[in-house]
């Protein structure tokens, strides 16, 4: 009795500090010790009443009580708590921590049989965060000269102070990967697409079992990152669950590995809400996550968080801001950072100068990185291994050999650092990887020299090399030469040989290569029957790689999506397009799904073959069986039956992609008002028009010249003309109306595009007088030199001087109609704009 005394009054204490006008409350059912009980709570002040609701739970050592408030009608206010307090030997509570939000209650409650008695939280699932009220301004993405705001943070450094350096990176053992609550966790997590109650119950129940570090492992074993902050939010929010300092740090070294740059920020606002210590390690975290989204800005201003947030910058930090400005292709503000947090005493490292060693490299500043190693012992700081390599990397893949064995010398000489298996293995794998397979052979002669030992994954690098550019004999010589050292040559080895075989056409070879890795105790994988499967489709012998491929369970191989793919684009080439359907529903049986661009390659050969129907069934076959069906593919079944004349079925495919959530973009609609408007239906293709820029979409260049050629062909320029202003704004296009003047030039209408002349004539550019010259030449070739003398009087009074030799044309059949004065007006203004004309030999 005397400890639930002390707890209420500890709790009233607790929540009579946020709720200042309360003076007294009531507690109306006794709780007993280690319950669940909902107690509730009437609260008295003069202008308002609040009730409460008080889910308590009471154990033999601490008290968890959550709250949930509803003012009176002169508030609003729905407010909800968590308060947490042990207590000492003597009875007396300690408020441990205390918790306000205005989202709803924390967690559900559940009897001992895991039966929910309340369930207002969000679920897994559910998407339910936190305000969108940001510390970063979310400006605009473009290029910002303001060196001083991204440096501004260092001005926080304190040189004379003691930098403790506290990482929160946690190194977890197979152990806790394998405990199992762990495994039971991730278990749950995965099945939870069919929860009931008892599931969320036995997850709760577990998370409160678990340790800091087994919750960090939890967070790891999930493929999908995304699934891992779900979890993160959602066991946050749960009642008698606190998250431990490493697990935020653990959940933000995931978010930096992806571009979920929103969601690890918002996990750093949540550790300033829960008054977790943030160090700039956090903050690092953040900003390479912006960084792999590719918004280097965002990256940036993390520092003026950090500067807000009043904690000093470390070595880290400007290491990674370092690191994000050369991933953003912005060397020039590393350097002026690099300078910058040298003048404020922040001492540069090893990683600090090969960021930028690297960031010389990306730009082909060869010669300033190798500068800049050279710099580095006078600066306090020795280059490593990975200085030289960064640079070595660059010059193999330029093939600059001679510069990498100066750069070998120079590792020696300047820094002391001797070539050791390592470094040849590097080079050897880095001049293979670009196509110099001779040069990597020297390097591996002059290790063996040297004493070291190659391994077959360097002769395995030479080979494939050799192979890749063809050169089958020299990759045997190598192989040969393996077994003669007795380095015998591994699956990857062998399939590199079978891949090069199948590529200069000796199939015949590549089975026998096949049987040879048996003789020599090597079983072929996936990957090499693949690769054969590979070269006789390419050979054209589809049919005979359909067999293979039927035989792969006697021969204890297993074919993948890429198999799949190869054989179906084999079937494809050749024509036998039934049978490449069939081999797409047979990978999505086997549990394998073909991209997008595998099946809109299939559906374009289906069409192209005039099948439309059977394409669209078998767009519709993988829509069902839920592979990745998107817009394109779509387009290109509605675009066949345009080009077949079946515009129903097109429009009725077109509402289709409305029903399966996939959204036309602004080719499915240039498609169809094609076809509507080689028809004629003008009325329908004006609607589709309009629905379109309705729904937002942006007409491309080929949407002009589609739109154009249908109402130019058919006369209709007064709607065109209005149709046009209505996309021109949602997107300019400099040359619409020269396309309007040409396209009506060719149909013949030379009156309809005389009266656009002046739209053209406004901006008198080269592009408008190639436009006049093409109305000129229509004038002329249908016998009227008067009206193309009129156009070149426009141009003139637009300071357009027409070309000569059209102008000496137009003289000329103005002569012939006996228009003397307007020939010789017209050669008059070309020499008064200074042109010479040609003197003709009868002149000279």
């Amino acid at each position: 009795m005397l400890f639930i005394s002390n707890c209420y009054s500890t709790v009233r204490k607790t929540l009579t500090k946020p709720f200042g006008f309360l003076h007294s409350f009531l507690f109306s059912t006794f709780i007993q010790s280690d319950v669940v009980a909902r107690v509730p709570i009437r609260l008295f002040s003069a202008h308002s009443v609040t009730r409460f609701t008080i889910n308590a739970y009471f154990s033999s050592s601490s008290v968890n009580i959550n709250f949930d408030s509803h003012l009176s009608t002169n508030c609003s206010t729905h407010c909800v708590g968590n308060v947490e307090f042990d207590y000492d030997d003597n009875g007396f509570g300690k408020v441990g921590q205390t918790k306000f939000s205005d989202c709803g209650a924390f967690g559900s409650f559940a009897n001992d049989k895991g039966e929910c008695l309340e369930d207002q939280s969000p679920s897994f699932d559910s998407s339910e965060g936190f305000d969108e009220s940001s510390e970063l301004d979310e400006g605009e993405d473009g290029d910002d000269d303001k060196d001083d705001d991204d440096c501004s943070v260092l001005n926080s450094y304190n040189q004379n102070g003691e930098h403790k350096k506290e990482i929160r990176r946690v190194e977890l053992q197979e152990d806790e990967f394998r405990h199992p609550l762990v495994r039971e966790i991730c278990r749950l997590i995965e099945v939870r697409s069919a929860w009931n109650p008892k599931h969320e119950w036995l997850l709760r129940r577990s998370l409160r079992s678990l340790k800091p570090r087994q919750v960090c492992a939890v967070l790891h074993s999930q493929a999908d990152e995304r699934v891992a902050l779900k979890f993160f939010y959602w066991a946050d929010r749960q009642w008698r669950y606190l998250h431990n300092p490493i697990v935020y740090y653990a959940m933000l070294e995931i978010l930096s590995k992806t571009k979920l740059c929103q969601g690890a920020r918002r996990v750093l606002r949540l550790m300033a809400r829960r008054g977790i210590e943030r160090q700039p390690e956090a903050f690092s975290y953040v900003m390479v996550s912006y960084s792999r989204a590719g918004e280097l800005r965002n990256a940036m201003r993390v520092l003026s968080m950090m500067q807000k947030a009043g904690i000093e910058p470390d070595l880290l930090i400007c290491n990674t801001a370092i690191y994000v400005l050369v991933k953003g292709n912005r060397l020039d503000k590393a350097l002026k950072f690099f300078e910058r947090m040298q003048l404020v005493g922040v001492k540069p490292d090893v990683v600090t100068y090969n960021c930028l060693i690297k960031g010389y490299c990306d730009v082909h500043r060869i010669e300033d990185a190798v500068e800049l190693i050279a710099e580095m012992p006078s600066k306090g700081c020795s280059p490593d291994k990975v200085s030289y390599y960064t640079v070595m990397g660059f010059l193999c893949k330029e093939k600059r050999t001679n510069d990498v064995r100066s750069l070998l010398e120079k590792m020696v000489k300047d820094s002391n650092l001797f070539p050791d298996q390592v470094t040849y293995h590097t080079l050897i794998h880095m001049l293979s990887k670009h196509g110099h397979a001779d040069e990597a052979l020297e390097f591996l002669r002059e290790a063996e020299d040297k004493g070291f030992r190659v391994d077959k994954v360097g002769y395995s690098a030479i080979v494939h090399s050799f192979c890749k550019e063809g050169r089958m004999d020299q990759a045997k010589e190598i192989v040969n030469e393996m077994f003669s050292k007795g380095c015998i040559p591994d699956v990857v080895t062998y399939t590199s040989i079978v891949n090069g075989l199948c590529r200069v056409g000796k199939l015949d070879q590549a089975k026998k290569m096949l049987q040879h890795m048996y003789k020599h105790g090597c079983k072929p994988n996936t990957v090499t029957h693949t690769a054969l499967l590979n070269g006789l489709c390419r050979n054209g012998n589809s049919l005979e790689a359909r067999e293979i491929m039927n035989m792969s369970e006697e021969e204890w191989w297993t074919p993948n999506a890429i198999t799949y793919c190869v054989l179906m684009h084999g079937l494809r080439r050749e024509g036998k397009l039934s049978e490449a359907c069939d081999v797409v529903r047979e990978m999505v049986r086997k549990g394998f799904f073909p991209t997008p661009v595998d099946i809109n390659l299939l559906i374009q050969s289906l069409c192209r073959d005039g099948r439309v129907d059977e394409s669209k069934r078998f767009m519709e076959d993988c829509l069902n069986k839920g592979c990745a069906v998107n817009a394109v593919n779509f387009t290109t079944v509605i675009n066949g039956f345009c080009q077949k004349d079946d515009l129903e079925a097109a429009m009725s495919l077109l509402d289709d992609m409305f029903l399966s959530n996939k959204h036309p973009d602004a080719v499915t609609y240039t498609a169809v008002i094609n076809a509507l408007g080689k028809k004629g239906r003008i009325e329908e293709a004006t609607e589709l028009t309009m629905k379109m820029l309705q729904k937002g979409l942006v007409p491309t260049q080929v949407t002009y010249r589609t739109v154009i050629h249908c109402y130019c062909q058919w006369g209709r320029v007064e709607e065109l003309v209005k149709l046009l202003e209505r996309m021109l704004s949602r997107q300019k296009c400099r040359t619409v109306y020269n396309q309007v003047i040409e396209k009506l030039c060719s149909f013949g209408n030379l009156e309809e595009a005389d009266k656009l002349l002046g739209k053209v004539l406004r901006t008198a550019s080269r592009i408008d007088a190639n436009t006049c010259y093409v109305l000129m030449e229509s004038y002329l070739s249908k016998g009227i030199p008067l009206s193309a003398y009129k156009v070149a009087c426009r141009m003139f009074n637009r300071n357009l001087i027409p070309n000569i030799k059209l102008c000496e044309k137009v003289s000329k059949r103005l002569m012939l109609e006996g228009k003397k004065e307007e020939a010789d007006n017209l050669m008059l203004r070309l020499v008064e704009r200074g042109c010479v004309l040609p003197q003709h030999p009868e002149q000279s």
